[in-house]
């Protein structure tokens, strides 16, 4: 007898009866939904679920497209499995490492990435992706033993692939089949290759760089735009990875196995002292000669940046200057004179939340030598206060100012620039799940910021998930257009650092609700530290970095 099944539909929000044991794609495809995108996974019970995923129980479900960041991720992933298929079918035996995302795409390289791909080469792989596009083949996914997954991928020459499942630990394995070529995600595809319809793949550097659609106009190819500067400090830290060996979390688990952790903390946190002392000397160099008098420091949400400044401070020292920092926050106008944003709250993130002209003119009298008079913020009361505060800067004193608004030009526009010497901080993590698995840098800083907020803020995880979409439109307003202007770009990620946050990440994580919206991110999260082996943080130095977000820093905040 058929088993009649009853889920609540959120996009339509009313109940439906299905057949048990129905696909999610069969129950979309029959709701004929009037939506200018079609959904490419679902959640059911607040947890992400490919559209292959059968219903037989009552559930919540809510089919997701790719205006949405968790639709968007499957359709980016399906399109790297396009590409590896494209590139397979061409080169045979040719190595595809997809890299971090940069330019609005996925940077990918063939081979080693020593020798620049051709834009004879790049047109033909995107030419057969757009064949197997048009073929519509589906994206199976299967579920086998995890030593036959392991075999399976030996065979196709991805040892990465083979070192990561080998470090898991798990006994089976969920892969793709696409048209014979296997391949492992950490999260779903959508349903087959006929939905990719809006890609590029462009020549970029010495790869390329494959672009889904924009996510602002997901009708349309996102467009690419200079990142030289980015795109060099991420190769920095690739380049060193792959010298010492781990490029990959197969091999990272691998020396955690094999004792070697305490060598590479000592080695990466030694490369983060090493990249603050050149910028240090850079700056008291451009000081000497009558310039750099104020050092702006920017970066998005979780980088790192009150550490690093902290840290810079001290180099700067070695090199004969005097710190002395300036908070904007205590340059907000008046809660009552703040923008408000789309939804008619206070718009704290904008440029415009600042008085520029008060914080101009009082760049301008401290660059003179004059002493001026500082206000303070009462977050309070929602006002500027003076409370008699007064700074002058002796003839070796650099200023640093630290915030989000820090490389816009605008902020400091009265100010000659060549007093101002720029620096960019982001935890660009240069780490690969495997080598068609990338690490986002906004996961990174995510679970920074889960692990801070959680730990000293008192802010559970699920409101910090809950805010994390504004955060991240604010940076792409505000943060992200001016990472270019940087004279100097730090990369504050530490290899082994998600091993060392995963214990921490975890718990809190568990902690999310079923029953919110925010679960689905908390699940994904969950599954991603899941390939990452534990690491004790009993070495990590007190100085480091990523005690600004574990605990146990020597400075003080």
């Amino acid at each position: 007898m058929e088993q009649k099944v009853e889920i609540f539909c959120r996009n339509t929000q009313a109940l439906i009866n299905v057949n048990g044991g129905e696909r999610l794609l069969d129950i979309y495809n029959n709701l004929h939904l009037d939506t200018p995108l079609r959904a490419v996974t679902a959640r059911v019970n607040n947890k992400s679920e490919s559209l292959d995923f059968r219903i037989y129980n009552n559930c919540d479900v809510e089919f997701v497209d790719i205006s949405n960041s968790s639709g968007m991720r499957a359709y980016i992933r399906s399109l790297c499995f396009v590409l590896y298929k494209a590139v397979t079918d061409l080169y045979p035996g040719t190595e595809l490492r997809i890299e971090h995302s940069i330019s609005n795409g996925n940077y990918c390289l063939l081979n080693d990435g020593n020798e620049p791909v051709s834009a004879e080469k790049v047109a033909r792989i995107a030419q057969r992706m757009r064949e197997i596009i048009e073929q519509d083949f589906p994206f199976e996914q299967r579920l086998a033993y995890t030593e036959t997954v392991i075999e399976i991928f030996q065979k196709q020459g991805l040892p990465e692939k083979v070192e990561l499942l080998r470090s898991t630990g798990d006994l089976y394995t969920t892969y793709y089949s696409l048209d014979g070529l296997a391949d492992i995600y950490y999260s779903w595809l959508v349903p087959s290759t006929g939905y990719l319809q809006v890609f590029d793949l462009q020549p970029y550097a010495n790869g390329m760089l494959l672009l889904p659609p924009d996510k602002y106009d997901p009708t349309r190819v996102a467009t690419p735009i200079d990142q030289q500067k980015m795109l060099n400090a991420f190769n920095e830290y690739t380049t060193f990875n792959r010298i010492i060996g781990i490029d990959g979390v197969g091999k990272l688990n691998r020396s955690i196995d094999d004792d070697r952790a305490s060598t590479l903390i000592k080695v990466a946190e030694a490369l983060h002292e090493k990249k603050i002392a050149k910028i240090a000397e850079e700056i008291a160099q451009r000081f000497e000669k009558g310039g750099a008098r104020i050092v702006l420091i920017s970066g998005p949400s979780s980088s790192g940046k009150t550490t690093f400044s902290k840290r810079l401070s001290i180099q700067l020292m070695t090199n004969r200057l005097i710190p002395a920092a300036i908070s904007l926050d205590d340059y907000f106008v008046n809660r009552i004179n703040t923008p408000l944003d789309e939804s008619g709250d206070y718009d704290y993130e904008s440029l415009y939340a600042l008085d520029l002209q008060r914080f101009n003119s009082d760049l301008q009298r401290l660059l003179k030598g004059e002493n001026v008079a500082l206000p303070t913020y009462d977050f309070k009361s929602g006002s500027r206060i003076e409370t008699g505060k007064t700074m002058q800067l002796t003839p070796n004193t650099v200023l640093i100012l630290e915030g989000i608004h820090a490389l816009n030009p605008e902020l400091t526009a009265t100010i000659d620039d060549a007093q101002k010497y720029r620096i960019y901080a982001s935890a660009l993590t240069s780490l690969s799940i495997d080598d068609h698995n990338w690490i986002p840098t906004t996961d990174n800083r995510l679970l920074r910021r889960i692990v801070r907020d959680a730990k000293t803020r008192g802010v559970s995880p699920k409101d910090t998930i809950a805010r994390w979409n504004s955060v991240r439109r604010g940076e792409d307003r505000w943060i992200f257009p001016y990472q270019e202007n940087a004279d100097a770009m730090f990369n504050s990620s530490l290899l082994f650092e998600l091993a060392v946050i995963r214990e921490y990440a975890m718990p809190v994580l568990r902690t999310v609700p079923r029953n919110c919206p925010e679960y689905a991110e908390a699940a994904r999260l969950l599954k991603f530290l899941h390939y990452f082996r534990s690491l004790p943080e009993k070495e990590i130095p007190p100085t480091s970095l990523l005690r600004e977000f574990l605990g146990g820093s020597s400075f003080k905040y």
